[in-house]
C-alpha cells in the first residue's frame, strides 16, 4: 500500500512541486507586505502545490515515451512501467488541476486566469522548440496565483517577480540539458542547446546568469526591498555568476549538473525567503 502511494506521489515530481509551491506563497507574503491574511494564504498554498503537482503529473504522462529512452529519467514511475497502464495517473492528475483552478478562482478571477493560462502551457508542444517558452509561461504562473490572490493587481513588483522567473527558468533548465546532451541526443530530442557546441551553449548560461543577477538587483529599486534582500542578492548573484564562469573555462558539459542543482533551492528558494523576511524586518 505505501509503496503504491509513493509511486503516485513520485509522478508529482514532490521536490520541484515543493519549490514551485514555495515561490508561489513567498510572492503571496511580498504581495501582503510581509502580512498577508493568514486564510488566504493558506488557499495560494494548497491551489499552488495541487495545481503544481497536478501538472507535474501531466507532463510526467506525456514526456513518458522519451523518458524511457533516456538514462536520466528511464527509472521513474512510468516510463519503467511500475505503474502501468500510464494512464492509471490521470484520474489523480486531473482532479489536481481542477481543485486548483476551482481555488483559484475563488481566490481571485486572475489568480484563475493565469493558473489556466500556465496549465495550457505546461503541456502544450513538450520536447519541441515551444517547450522552453511555455516553460517560462508556467514556470511564472504559481508566482502570479500567489502575488494576485493578496494584491488583486498587476505592477512593477510582479513584472520584476515574473522577469526573474523569465531568466531562471532557461537557465535552469538548460543547465540539466547541457549537463545530460548525449542523453537527450539519443532519446530524439533535437532543440537548444543540445544542438549546440557544448562551448556555445556554456556561454549562453554564463550570460543567462549575469542577466539574473542584474534582475535581482533592480527587484531591489521596484520591490521595495531592504538592505537584508540586497546582500543576500548580490551574494547569490555572485555566486551564480561565479558557477557559470567556472563552467565555461571547464568546457565539460557533464559540470553543467552543478549549476543545475545551485539554481533550484539554494538560488530560488532562498531568494524568494528573503524576501520575505527582508519585509518582516522592515
Amino acid at each position: 500500500m505505501h509503496r503504491s502511494i509513493r509511486k503516485y506521489i513520485e509522478v508529482l515530481k514532490p521536490r520541484e512541486t515543493s519549490l514551485l509551491t514555495f515561490i508561489g506563497v513567498c510572492a503571496a507574503v511580498v504581495a501582503g507586505g510581509g502580512y498577508p491574511p493568514i486564510g488566504v494564504l493558506l488557499l495560494c498554498l494548497v491551489a499552488i502545490a495541487l495545481g503544481s503537482g497536478g501538472c507535474n503529473g501531466l507532463t510526467n504522462y506525456l514526456d513518458r515515451d522519451v523518458d524511457a529512452r533516456m538514462k536520466r529519467t528511464q527509472h521513474r514511475a512510468l516510463p519503467s512501467k511500475r505503474i502501468f497502464p500510464p494512464k492509471k495517473v490521470l484520474p489523480l492528475v486531473i482532479t489536481l488541476v481542477v481543485l486548483a483552478l476551482a481555488l483559484a478562482w475563488f481566490l481571485h478571477p486572475l489568480s484563475f486566469f493565469f493558473g489556466a493560462i500556465g496549465v495550457t502551457a505546461a503541456l502544450a508542444w513538450r520536447k519541441t522548440w515551444a517547450t522552453h517558452l511555455l516553460g517560462i509561461i508556467a514556470g511564472c504562473t504559481p508566482v502570479l496565483v500567489g502575488y494576485l490572490a493578496i494584491s488583486h493587481q498587476l505592477n512593477l513588483t510582479i513584472f520584476f517577480l515574473c522577469l526573474l522567473i523569465v531568466v531562471w527558468v532557461p537557465l535552469h533548465v538548460w543547465s540539466v540539458m547541457t549537463a545530460h546532451r548525449d542523453d537527450y541526443l539519443g532519446a530524439g530530442v533535437s532543440i537548444f542547446p543540445v544542438t549546440w557546441e557544448t562551448k556555445d551553449a556554456i556561454k549562453v548560461l554564463v550570460a543567462l546568469s549575469v542577466l539574473l543577477y542584474a534582475i535581482s538587483i533592480a527587484l531591489y529599486h521596484f520591490g521595495d526591498f531592504g538592505i537584508l534582500y540586497l546582500v543576500v542578492a548580490n551574494i547569490l548573484g555572485i555566486l551564480m555568476v561565479f558557477a557559470t564562469s567556472r563552467l565555461l573555462i571547464a568546457g565539460a558539459s557533464q559540470d553543467a549538473w552543478r549549476v543545475y542543482k545551485l539554481t533550484a533551492f539554494p538560488y530560488l528558494g532562498i531568494l524568494f525567503l528573503t524576501m520575505g523576511l527582508d519585509l518582516w524586518l522592515l
